[in-house]
């Protein structure tokens, strides 16, 4: 299949211009820059491209986000790309061949794109399920992010393109996270928050790591020389290009000293002229700057023959193949929490309802720098109408944190789903003001980031939004407007939404926004209605909110909807299910839930879903939940729920894995890569999350997710590791071996012990008998997935895993690793709460280290 891509991919760049840049020696050309040359060497030029020296024959090269697929250079109107599972999503797989499959997908769609280098995976923990973009990390584990981060550079990085591994370090929340201070023990820091870039330095080499916005124990790391100089380039040997989060540089000589290479994005707001100052006083020196400006040489050189030309035109990789690679990971992810009475597989031929907030509605990635433009979006409702004839819908119960766009109802003059946004320089309240631009907006979340036209000098302009609507049905419609800017909305020129006289702060547009403003309007069915909008960039803003960066010109986000019925939405969910011989019931979250920009305030589902569910329940006991988020919600009714999938947001083919996976078409085999706590106040970061005065204070220490849930004996919805399968396994003859000095060999026999092919996740955890300090009561060393045929046993399954890894913590008296002399127990099962199989091993003397 990845043979099929890349000849797809060479086709298509058959007929784009090509580079014609030389290979150079970075030495020679750092000797000949001047040292204007080379300080713009350490800035971007715009927000997604570095600088180039034309008369040396250094290009200028295009980052692109993001963790689950290629954006391209456009938040507004963009280039449509292959959208994969969200981080969760994809961690859930536990197949890092897989994963590498899907790394090598966003590679060649990078290329297409015009990118040298993909700014991603993520790569943080997930300390809290409350974390704004806890949806892009992999797992509350630092040794399967660690692997599943592995993975996917090594994917990225087979196509040519650079990965970027982000946020180094400790960036687990949105609170105030530029000014946050992450409060965090040294052993914590280096056994759970540095461990997974760790172990991705030692099984991949990535071309880039990404800082921080926030500071660890008092030193912002896009200025701390001790975590980006001393641990990762001296400590693990890392020899490539360190650049920051956008707009996350603080200081020039600070970062420069530390090791910080490309300050992101550009035109330079921190360096640049600084850095000529700090020259010119002494505080650098040329010696400082050539150490920087080398690393961004080295990376330019590195991603040459790609031949990708400087600012190229953005193609799409469209095809049934990249689809297929899609639709195999989102599957592959799918954990199956409960199935009583093997209720799944549904069949086909039977009468189904699809019911719920997430159903008519692709929840396919989360929100911020996640997000894109998909090729096709495939909701589940889709999903299960592919598949299935005789299907009826209803809503049930609204599951939105702003209304749906209000693009899926209106229409413009030519008859398109959509609006016509018109853009002018002089605000509404002059007469005879000229059109310099139209632009057909196909979906109303309008981000101005990269709008560009030629009349336009600087970002304070003006538009109008105009769109035709006819309601299918005489009712009480609302609209609401959030805002990085001023807006009024009119229905046939009637003022409905105001949000331009008073503005209050919310957490749209990266939090530099307003919250959003709703009107009601009583329409008549079949009438047609003029919509207008009028809206000014982001200068007319009434406010300003500390400690948020301001974007481009800022962003409009425009919704509709009927007025909900609560109780006449239930009704009818409840009368659906009770006609039909079984209910395809999808709740859970979406991208305005889970965001950059902002963490979430609960667990809980949105208002309303918790009801629908166990009403349907009632009413039909043949029901399937399916949630979507990215990190746990609470699940008061998970006792009673007879059938329980957790889908994620899974990319353009989320209805379909959904529905193959429902319907039989695929045996799930996914399995949580991190804890469901019973409801937030078990998460041990329930204290301690968020900023109380810049400071996050990582109380729970080591004692993350289900290190920290079986050291209190705490109950859990649903344990780390644990996911179900149509068919039954069965592990047996583990043998336990040292084979050298470092490493430790596990091997055993699984056997597929039901009716139906599938596969199993063997975990395998270790566990100190008698250690020096407190240690969790097991923590996860090595995993593989095995593909067994039914009634197949595959013999002699081997897992290898280092013996120092395994077994050290953290010595803060001796500032390294320190492997204990002692007995070591080995754990294998299915969960971290499920491991029958048990052998153990010796450390015969204790030792300590440093380094990968």
């Amino acid at each position: 299949m990845i043979e099929t891509l890349k000849r797809t991919f060479s086709s298509v760049m058959s007929s784009a211009p090509q580079s014609g840049h030389k290979d150079f020696d970075v030495e020679d050309v750092l000797s000949k820059l001047n040292i204007d040359e080379k300080i713009s060497l350490l800035s971007g030029t715009d927000f997604w491209h570095t600088a180039s020296v034309p008369r040396l024959g250094v290009p200028a090269i295009r980052v692109s986000d993001g963790p689950n697929g290629v954006r391209g250079t456009k938040f507004f109107n963009g280039v449509p790309a292959a959208c994969l599972p969200c981080g969760t999503g994809l961690a859930a797989t536990w197949d890092t061949e897989l994963i590498k499959k899907g790394g090598a997908l966003q590679g060649h769609e990078a290329i297409a794109k015009g990118a040298s280098v993909i700014l991603g995976p993520t790569t943080n923990m997930q300390r809290s399920p409350l974390g704004g973009r806890g949806f892009e990390s992999f797992s509350e584990d630092p040794v399967l992010a660690g692997h599943i981060t592995a993975a996917t550079i090594n994917g990225i990085q087979s196509t040519g393109v650079g990965a970027t591994p982000k946020h180094f370090v400790c960036n687990d929340q949105e609170d105030q996270r530029m000014a946050s201070n992450s409060v965090v023990t040294e052993r914590a820091l280096r056994e759970i928050y540095l461990m997974p870039f760790q172990i991705a330095q030692q099984h991949s080499d990535p071309m880039c790591y990404m800082t921080s916005y926030n500071q660890v124990n008092g030193t912002h790391v896009s200025e701390n020389p001790r975590l980006i100089n001393d641990v990762l380039r001296k400590e693990w040997g890392f020899d490539g290009m360190i650049m920051s989060d956008w707009f996350g540089t603080y200081s020039a000589t600070e970062s420069v000293k530390a090791g910080l290479d490309l300050e992101m994005p550009g035109p330079s707001y921190v360096r640049g002229k600084q850095i000529n100052q700090a020259l010119g006083c002494g505080k650098l020196s040329e010696f400082d700057v050539d150490n920087r400006v080398r690393q961004v040489l080295k990376l330019v050189k590195k991603v040459l023959p790609l031949g990708i030309p400087e600012h190229a035109p953005e193609k799409t990789l469209d095809t049934k193949e990249t689809a297929a690679t899609l639709r195999s990971i989102s599957t592959n992810g799918l954990v199956l929490l409960k199935n009583e009475n093997s209720i799944l597989p549904f069949k086909k031929e039977k009468t189904t309802a699809v019911i719920g907030p997430n159903a008519n509605f692709a929840a396919f990635s989360g929100g911020g720098s996640a997000s894109l433009l998909p090729y096709y979006s495939i909701s589940p409702l889709q999903g299960v109408q592919n598949q299935v004839s005789n299907v009826k819908y209803t809503l049930g119960a609204p599951g939105w944190k702003k209304l749906p766009y209000i693009t899926r109802v209106t229409k413009t003059e030519d008859n398109k789903l959509g609006l016509t946004m018109n853009v002018y320089l002089d605000p509404p309240s002059k007469n005879d003001r000229e059109l310099i631009d139209q632009v057909y907006v196909k979906h109303s979340d309008v981000f101005l980031i990269d709008y560009k036209h030629s009349k336009l000098h600087g970002v304070l302009y003006y538009c109008t939004f105009d769109g035709t609507f006819t309601p299918e049905e005489t009712t009480e419609y609302e609209f609401s407007v959030s805002v990085a800017g001023t807006a009024k909305l009119y229905i046939d020129n009637k003022l409905v939404v105001d949000n331009e006289t008073k503005q209050t702060p919310g957490d749209s547009f990266f939090g530099t926004g307003t919250r959003d403003e709703i009107g009601t309007m009583k329409l008549e069915k079949g009438k047609k209605y003029n919509i207008r909008v009028d809206f000014g960039t982001l200068p007319t803003l009434t406010f300003t909110v500390p400690g948020t960066t301001a974007f481009g010109a800022g962003g409009i986000r425009i919704g509709c909807e009927r007025r909900i019925d609560m109780q006449k939405e239930l009704q009818k969910a409840v009368d659906l299910a009770k006609s039909v011989d079984q209910v395809v019931l999808c709740a859970g979250l979406n991208s305005d839930w889970e965001s950059e920009g902002y963490d979430r305030t609960t667990m809980d589902l949105p208002g309303g879903s918790d009801e629908l569910i166990n009403a349907v329940i009632a009413a039909n006991p043949n029901t399937v939940v399916i949630i979507q988020s990215g990190t746990p919600v609470t699940m008061p009714w998970h006792k009673t729920a007879p059938a329980l999938v957790q889908a994620w947001y899974g990319g353009n083919e989320t209805g379909n894995a959904i529905a193959d996976v429902v319907f039989g078409n695929a045996n799930p085999s996914g399995k949580l890569p991190l804890s469901f706590p019973v409801r937030n106040e078990d998460n041990p970061a329930f204290l301690n999350f968020r900023s109380e005065r810049n400071r996050v204070l990582y109380g729970e220490d080591v004692y993350i997710g289900y290190r920290f849930y079986e050291k209190t004996k705490k109950e859990v919805a649903f344990p780390f590791g644990h996911g179900l399968s149509y068919t039954s396994f069965s592990m047996s003859n583990l043998n336990v071996s040292v084979n050298d000095e470092d490493e430790i060999t596990v091997t055993l026999d699984v056997t597929n012990t039901g009716s139906v092919d599938g596969a199993q996740v063997v975990q395998v955890y270790v566990s100190q008998e008698n250690p020096s300090i407190n240690r969790p009561v097991k923590e996860l060393k090595a995993f593989t997935k095995v593909q067994a045929k039914k009634g197949e046993s595959v013999k002699g399954v081997s897992l290898s895993f280092s013996k120092k890894y395994a077994t050290s913590f953290w010595d803060e008296g001796r500032d390294a690793w320190v492997s204990e002399k002692g007995k070591y127990h080995v754990l294998v099962g299915d969960s971290s709460a499920d491991t029958p199989l048990k052998g153990h091993f010796e450390v015969q003397k204790t030792s300590w280290w440093r380094g990968l």
